[in-house]
C-alpha cells in the first residue's frame, strides 16, 4: 500500500482506466451539499492565482487498486473509495473543458482533455477512451455526457445526476470566465483544476485486501471534523517544543467539548459543529483571507507554521477568545432586558443569518489587540448598520465573506485608535451592488414600496423589535428610558388583513393591485403580545368586534398607538407609517451623513425586486391569456397561462409568482422571470423590465455599435480588418498580425478600453513580446500621444497594454454614441500605428 498526496494532473495524466466496480451505489451528490460548495472552492482558489497566490486546495482522499484486467497496453485499477468526488472531479474538469473549446481556446481546453481522455493512439473506441469507466448503472449518462460535442444539447442526453452535473459546472464554468473569455482567466481556471487541488491516494496492490480497508475508512466511527483535526495537530505541536499535553488540554481545551460547543449551527443549509465553525472566524480574523470552512484545518497549519508562534501561545488565545465568545451567545439568547452592543449586534444579525460577520467581531474584540472599547462599539455600530440596511432591503450577501476578510485586512498596521475610522473608510468605499453600504434616500425611496413582510419571520420580527425599541427611546445601543420589547417571542400582525376582500371592499382592479400590494408592506405591520383570533384578525376595523378595539384592548406596544387613534385605516395611512418606521430604521442604523451612494449600480434584477403579475396584467404589459413556456432543455413543452386575476395558471392550479410556477416544474427554488418564455421566444423579464421602464436591448445596440466601428476602421485601414458581423457581444477583436497577440476593443466595467492583449497559450512568449514594447515604452507612448497603462499580470499567463477612456462611458449612453464610436475608432487606429512604429523600428535595428 502506498500513500501520496497527489494532484489532478499526477492522477490523469498517463493512459489509464479507472473503474468503478459494479457494486459501487450509483452517483448521488447533488447541487445544495456538493456541487455548489466544491465550485466555490474552486474559485476561491483561482481568484487566488489570480493574484498571483498559489494555494492548493484538499478534496479528501480516494483508494484505488491495481488490476491485471487492463484493456490493451492500457493500466487499470479499481476505484475502491472516493468514486462520489472523482466522478464530480471528472465532470466539472470536461465541462471546463468543453466551455474553453467553445471560447476558441483550444490549448488550454486541450490541457483539461487530457485528463479526461485517453490519447486517440490507442484506438479506443467511443466509451473506452474515457479515463474513468463506470461499471455500474451511471456508464450511459457519464459516457453520454464525457464525449458530447461542445456546445452541448442536454436536452438531447439521457436524464441522470451527471447529466445534471455536467450542465450545472458547465454554466458555472461559463459565468466565472465571463465574456470575452481573458487569457488569464482561462489559465488560472486550468492551473487550479489540474495542479491546484489535492487528493490523497491510497494505491493498493492487486493481492492487499481492499475490502477491509475500505470498512476501515468508512464504517467506523465519524468523520473527522475541523475541530477535531486542529486539535490533533495542536496537541502534536505542544509536545514537540516539549510542553505537556495533558496540561494544556486540561487547561484550555476541556472546555470546548462542552455541548455548547459541540451543538451543529446553521449556515444557510448547512449545519456545521460551532467549535469547527469558531475556528474557522478566528482563523479568518486573525489572516484577513476568506477561508472555507473545509479548509480551516489546512490553513490553520501553514498560518502556524508562517507565524513562529509557540503552540502554547495560540491555545491560549483560542480559549480566552472561545469563552468571550460564549458569553456574547448566552446574553444574546435572552429574551428580556437590555443587551450589550455586542449582544444586540448578535442577536440581530443571528435573526438576519448573518453569520459571515462574526470573524470582524472577533478582531474589533480580539483578546490579543484590544481596541479602546468606544472605538470598537463605534466600528460594531458602523457594520451593524451596513448590514442590517442591506438586510432590511434584501440586498444579496454572497459576498459577505470576502467583504469581511477584506475589512480585517484593511486594519493591518492601523493604530487601535484609528480602528473605527478605517473601517467606516473600508464600508463607505464598498460600491459594488453585492457589497455597497445603501444610504437614507435609497431606504425612504425603497421601502415605501416593498412588501417586507415575504422576508423570513425571524429576521422581520427583529425590524420590527427594532421599531419598538425606537419608539421607547432606543436608537443606538443604550437605552434612554424604559426597557426593550421582549426578543423573539411577538407575534406579527398585519392590520389591513391578507385576507381583506370580505370587509374592505374596492371596486375596480387597479384599487384592488394597490390594496393588495399595500397590505406586506412595513407601515401596515405591527408586534402584537399575543395573536388575535382569525375572526378578528380578518374583520373590520371598526365596530364592537373590529380590529381596532381589539388592538387598543389588547395590546400595550407604542407601534400599535398610532393606528389605534384613527379612525380609519387606508392605503394613505400605510404609506404614512411606513415612512415613520423607515425613519425608525435609520436613526436605529445610522449610515455617515450624506452618505447616498448611487442605487443605479445595482443589477437590473434587484431594481425590479418588487413587482407582481398584477401590475403587468393590469397594465397591458402581460395579456390575459398569454401562455408562458418553460426555458428549453428538460422542461420544454411545459407551460402556463396568464389568468384575469394576475396570476399563472397550470395543471389546473394557480400561483402568485412566476418563481412558484417554475419551482413546481423545476422541483426546486427558481427565478420564475427567467425561467419562463413569453410567445415570442422573450424571458418573461423582458416585460418585467418594459414595466419599469428599464428594457435595454443591449445585444441589439453592441451589434449595431461595432457595425458601425468596424464600417469606420475598414474605410481608414482597408488592410486591417474585413469582418462585418461583429456579433452583439460587449467586445470585438481585431488582428495584430501574429498569433501571439490581438487588439481589443471593449466596454469594460471600469469603462471603455483599446487593448492589445499577449494572450497565446505560450506564457513565455507573451512576456517576451510584452517587454519588448515596454523597453521601449517612452517611445511608444510618445507616438501614441499620451501614457498607456501597462499590466504585465505577472505569474498569469497573458499580459496587456491598455489604453482607458477617462470619462468612462457605457453601451447605453446613447446620446455618446457618436463620441464614443469616434474615440474607439481613433485610439484603435492610433494604437495600431504606434505599436506598428516600433515594430518596424525594432525590425529595422
Amino acid at each position: 500500500m502506498q500513500t501520496d498526496v497527489r494532484t489532478p494532473l499526477e492522477i490523469f495524466s498517463m493512459p489509464q482506466h479507472m473503474v468503478v466496480p459494479v457494486f459501487q451505489r450509483r452517483y448521488v451528490w447533488t447541487a445544495e451539499v456538493q456541487w455548489e460548495p466544491l465550485w466555490r472552492d474552486i474559485c476561491r482558489v483561482a481568484e487566488r492565482r489570480l493574484e498571483g497566490v498559489s494555494s492548493p486546495h484538499f478534496l479528501g482522499a480516494v483508494v484505488t487498486q491495481s488490476s491485471s484486467a487492463g484493456m490493451g497496453s492500457l493500466a487499470s485499477h479499481s476505484l475502491i473509495d472516493g468514486q462520489q468526488r472523482l466522478t464530480t472531479l471528472q465532470i466539472l474538469i470536461d465541462a471546463a473543458a468543453a466551455e474553453l473549446e467553445a471560447a476558441e481556446h483550444t490549448q488550454f481546453s486541450q490541457q483539461l482533455t487530457m485528463l479526461t481522455h485517453n490519447p486517440p493512439a490507442f484506438g479506443l473506441d467511443e466509451s473506452g477512451v474515457l479515463k474513468l469507466q463506470h461499471e455500474n448503472d451511471d456508464r450511459a449518462g457519464f459516457v453520454a455526457v464525457m464525449t458530447a460535442e461542445p456546445p452541448i444539447d442536454y436536452s438531447g442526453l439521457p436524464q441522470s445526476r451527471i447529466v445534471q452535473a455536467h450542465q450545472y459546472f458547465s454554466e458555472q464554468v461559463r459565468e466565472w470566465l465571463g465574456s470575452p473569455v481573458a487569457p488569464a482567466r482561462a489559465g488560472a481556471l486550468v492551473a487550479t483544476l489540474s495542479q491546484g487541488l489535492q487528493l490523497v491516494v491510497i494505491a493498493l496492490a492487486e493481492h492487499e485486501p481492499s475490502q477491509e480497508i475500505f470498512e476501515t475508512l468508512n464504517a467506523r466511527g465519524t468523520p473527522l471534523t475541523a475541530a477535531d483535526l486542529v486539535k490533533n495537530y495542536v496537541f502534536q505541536q505542544i509536545v514537540r517544543e516539549g510542553g505537556s499535553a495533558d496540561a494544556a488540554f486540561r487547561e484550555h481545551w476541556q472546555e470546548l467539548e462542552k455541548s455548547f460547543w459541540t451543538k451543529e449551527v446553521r449556515i444557510g443549509r448547512y449545519s456545521l459543529e460551532r467549535l469547527s465553525l469558531f475556528l474557522n472566524h478566528w482563523l479568518v480574523a486573525q489572516t484577513g483571507e476568506e477561508v472555507s470552512t473545509r479548509s480551516t484545518f489546512t490553513r490553520f497549519k501553514s498560518w502556524h507554521e508562517q507565524s513562529g508562534r509557540p503552540m502554547t501561545g495560540v491555545l491560549a488565545a483560542i480559549h480566552q477568545q472561545a469563552t468571550l465568545f460564549e458569553e456574547w451567545v448566552h446574553e444574546a439568547g435572552k429574551s428580556e432586558g437590555d443587551l450589550g452592543p455586542v449582544g444586540l449586534f448578535l442577536y440581530r444579525t443571528e435573526a438576519a443569518e448573518l453569520e459571515a460577520v462574526k470573524p470582524l467581531l472577533l478582531r474589533l474584540f480580539d483578546v490579543e489587540r484590544a481596541l479602546p472599547p468606544d472605538v470598537a462599539v463605534a466600528a460594531l455600530r458602523d457594520v451593524e448598520s451596513w448590514l442590517m440596511r442591506r438586510s432590511v432591503l434584501r440586498r444579496p450577501a454572497s459576498e459577505y465573506s470576502r467583504v469581511v476578510a477584506g475589512l480585517i485586512d484593511d486594519l493591518r498596521g492601523v493604530e487601535p485608535h484609528g480602528v473605527a475610522e478605517a473601517v467606516r473608510h473600508s464600508l463607505v468605499r464598498l460600491n459594488r451592488p453585492g457589497t455597497y453600504w445603501p444610504g437614507d434616500e435609497e431606504l425612504a425611496r425603497e421601502l415605501v414600496s416593498a412588501p417586507i413582510y415575504t422576508q423570513p419571520k425571524g429576521r422581520l420580527r427583529a425590524y420590527l423589535e427594532a421599531v419598538e425599541d425606537w419608539h421607547r427611546g432606543y436608537t443606538k445601543a443604550t437605552s434612554a428610558s424604559g426597557s426593550r420589547v421582549k426578543r423573539g417571542a411577538m407575534t406579527i400582525e398585519h392590520l389591513l388583513p391578507q385576507k381583506w376582500k370580505d370587509h374592505w371592499p374596492v371596486d375596480t382592479l387597479q384599487q384592488q393591485i394597490d390594496r393588495d400590494a399595500h397590505v406586506h408592506r412595513l407601515g401596515n405591520l405591527t408586534l402584537l403580545t399575543q395573536s388575535l383570533n382569525s375572526a378578528v384578525s380578518n374583520g373590520p376595523w371598526n365596530g364592537p368586534k373590529g380590529k381596532r378595539q381589539a388592538l387598543d384592548a389588547s395590546d400595550t406596544l407604542l407601534m400599535t398607538r398610532g393606528p389605534r387613534k384613527t379612525e380609519d385605516w387606508n392605503e394613505g395611512r400605510i404609506d404614512d407609517r411606513t415612512a415613520t418606521m423607515t425613519t425608525a430604521f435609520t436613526e436605529t442604523w445610522p449610515a455617515p451623513e450624506g452618505h447616498n451612494p448611487d442605487p443605479i449600480k445595482r443589477t437590473e434584477q434587484e431594481a425590479a425586486g418588487w413587482v407582481m403579475l398584477r401590475d403587468l396584467v393590469a397594465t397591458g404589459h402581460l395579456p390575459v391569456g398569454t401562455i408562458l413556456t418553460a426555458r428549453e432543455g428538460n422542461y420544454e413543452g411545459r407551460s402556463a397561462t396568464v389568468t384575469s386575476d394576475g396570476l399563472l395558471e397550470m395543471d389546473g392550479k394557480t400561483y402568485d409568482t412566476p418563481s412558484g410556477a417554475g419551482k413546481e416544474v423545476l422541483g426546486r427554488a427558481v427565478n420564475g422571470w427567467t425561467f419562463w418564455r413569453l410567445p415570442d421566444g422573450g424571458k418573461l423579464m423582458d416585460a418585467r423590465q418594459k414595466y419599469l421602464g428599464t428594457y435595454v436591448d443591449r445585444r441589439g445596440l453592441y451589434e449595431s455599435f461595432w457595425r458601425e466601428v468596424l464600417a469606420r476602421i475598414k474605410k481608414a485601414a482597408p488592410d486591417w480588418t474585413q469582418a462585418t458581423s461583429p456579433g452583439g457581444s460587449s467586445w470585438i477583436t481585431l488582428p495584430y498580425g501574429s498569433s501571439i497577440a490581438r487588439y481589443s476593443l471593449a466596454f469594460t466595467v471600469t469603462g471603455p478600453s483599446v487593448d492589445l492583449d499577449f494572450g497565446s497559450a505560450d506564457s513565455q512568449a507573451n512576456l517576451v513580446e510584452f517587454e519588448r514594447f515596454r523597453a521601449r515604452r517612452d517611445e511608444l507612448e510618445e507616438h501614441f500621444g499620451r501614457p498607456l497603462t501597462w499590466e504585465p499580470l505577472q505569474d498569469k499567463k497573458s499580459c496587456r497594454i491598455r489604453h482607458y477612456r477617462p470619462s468612462g462611458g457605457q453601451i447605453t449612453d446613447t446620446d455618446e454614441r457618436e463620441e464614443l464610436i469616434d474615440w474607439f475608432v481613433s485610439s484603435a487606429l492610433r494604437l495600431r500605428y504606434s505599436i506598428s512604429a516600433i515594430r518596424n523600428a525594432a525590425q529595422g535595428q
